[in-house]
Order: structure tokens, then C-alpha cells, then sequence
């Protein structure tokens, strides 16, 4: 915000998460006294019930972006989701859609189940992928399924990507880990008190698909088995700050290893290298 009170930005986000209307607070969406600092763009703009993804989020964050630079003002993109911005700058392989009877079969399947079915349908994706990850192994089953190639093969080429037609000023934002992770425990603790639980009380009570990615946002699994009688309090605190240090964990390492290595990484307060930053906003 400080960035774009300085140069005339607009905030785009780029968080999965954020951009879902039922999660302001756990998922620390800008508040409202936020928003009146500076415009935002692609913030709640979601319904919980709508399976949001990479791809749809980049058309319309190519539409943002252009509508920012229309009015003279710089685009920030803003977001933990690396995958977003990868689709947004590289483009997205052309994997045609679905068939929905395939959808339906492949999401019926419980995940145990689903992996082992791409073990023999997509054997290095089945490798690549965590048996846990519901989402990522039934995408992968589904397209080999309907298309009869896998996905890493249609990703072998991207089509769509923004890259190549806009100025860039990257920074990864790194912190200190131990301070971070100080910070994520405190905040889960806050969002509580500003009122996480009735958010997720909300949600539970649409009784929406529980794969959903609303659903899966951290946060919202430990509070609904709590309030299901499931964990306690102190289990449920404890499980929640857990999930988000591995989330952050895992983020980090994917900046480390997945993006540009000529992209700034700055683990400073923003306020002791403010002129550096702006400095990269200088064309």
C-alpha cells in the first residue's frame, strides 16, 4: 500500500484465496480502511461456491491489468499463489475442456482411490504429486482420461501468456523465517478475535462440496471440526498455525526454486529500502 501511495498504484491480487467474498478475514483480505488507501482489484469478487483457478483468474487479471494502465496508473500484483502469476506471465497449456460425465466419475473417487488410479493411468504424475493432494490428482486423472495424453504433456506448450508484453518489476518478498512464522501464529489468533469463526460458521452452513477451494482455505477445516466437537479449542489453534507455517515453508522453497533467479529478493522491511524498490518503477 505504501508502494502505491507512492506511484500511483493499483493493487491486483494475486492470492487464491483472497479473491473469495466469504473470506475476508481468514483469509486477511485488505479491510476496508485498507481499500481507502490506495484502488484494489480482484479482492472478493467470489462466490465460496464457485471453484475458482489459475486460469480464470488470469483472464481476469489480464483485463485488470489492462484497465489499470488505461487510466495511467501502475498495476501492483500482490499474492502468495505463484501458480497465478506463472499462468498469468507464461500462459496456460490449451487443454480442451472436460467432458462432464469424466469430471463427475474422476471427483466421486476419494483421493486414495483417485491416486492409485493415476498411478496406472499417469505414473510420473502419481510420483510427482503429494497422495494427498485432491485437487492436483484428480485434475491430472481427469485429463488423461478425456484426452487420452497426460498433463504434462499438454504442457509442453502455454498459450496466453503476458510476459513478453509488459514491463516487469519483480520482487520476492522473504522474511526472516522465525519471524514469520512468530507473526503467522499471532495472526491466526487475532482472526479469531475479529471474527473468523462466524465466517466459517457461514460457510459450513451452505453445506457447499467440501473439495471445493473455499472449503480447503486454511483455517477453514480446523475451525469446522472444532465446532463439530472434533478438536479443541487449543487443538484447533494449534493445528491452523500449524498448516499455515508449512504453507509458508512450501512457498518459500517454490520461490526459491521456481522463479527467475534475476528476480529482487528483498528480506527487508519495506521501509529500509524504500528507494531501492521505487527506484525499479523508475522506466
Amino acid at each position: 500500500m505504501m508502494l502505491a501511495e507512492r506511484i500511483g498504484g493499483t493493487i491486483v491480487n494475486a492470492d487464491a484465496s483472497q479473491v473469495y467474498a466469504d473470506l475476508r478475514i481468514l483469509t486477511a483480505r485488505p479491510s476496508p480502511q485498507d481499500e481507502a488507501r490506495a484502488p484494489h482489484r480482484l479482492f472478493g469478487h467470489v462466490d465460496a461456491a464457485v471453484a475458482h483457478n489459475a486460469a480464470a483468474w488470469a483472464a481476469e487479471a489480464k483485463a485488470a491489468i489492462a484497465a489499470v494502465q488505461a487510466t495511467g496508473r501502475t498495476p501492483i500484483l500482490v499474492g502468495g499463489t505463484g501458480l497465478y502469476i506463472r499462468t498469468l506471465l507464461d500462459g496456460i497449456a490449451p487443454v480442451p475442456e472436460i467432458e462432464p460425465g469424466v469430471r463427475v466419475e474422476v471427483r466421486a473417487l476419494a483421493t486414495a482411490a483417485a491416486h492409485a488410479a493415476l498411478a496406472r493411468e499417469d505414473p510420473a504424475a502419481a510420483h510427482r504429486l503429494r497422495p494427498s493432494d485432491t485437487t492436483r490428482i484428480a485434475r491430472a486423472l481427469e485429463v488423461v482420461r478425456a484426452t487420452g495424453r497426460t498433463l504434462a504433456d499438454w504442457q509442453t506448450v502455454r498459450v496466453g501468456g503476458i510476459g513478453a508484453a509488459v514491463r516487469l518489476a519483480p520482487l520476492l518478498l522473504i522474511p526472516d523465517a522465525h519471524w514469520l512464522a512468530e507473526r503467522i501464529d499471532a495472526r491466526f489468533v487475532a482472526m479469531l478475535a475479529q471474527g473468523a469463526v462466524d465466517e466459517v460458521d457461514a460457510l459450513v452452513s451452505r453445506h457447499l462440496d467440501p473439495a471445493l477451494p473455499a472449503m480447503r482455505a486454511i483455517g477453514v477445516p480446523e475451525i469446522a471440526a472444532w465446532r463439530a466437537g472434533m478438536l479443541t479449542h487449543d487443538g484447533m489453534i494449534a493445528r491452523a498455525q500449524a498448516a499455515s507455517r508449512r504453507y509458508a515453508k512450501r512457498q518459500r522453497t517454490w520461490l526459491r526454486h521456481q522463479l527467475p533467479p534475476n528476480w529482487q529478493r528483498i528480506s527487508q522491511p519495506y521501509e529500509v529500502c524504500e528507494a531501492d524498490i521505487v527506484s525499479l518503477f523508475h522506466f
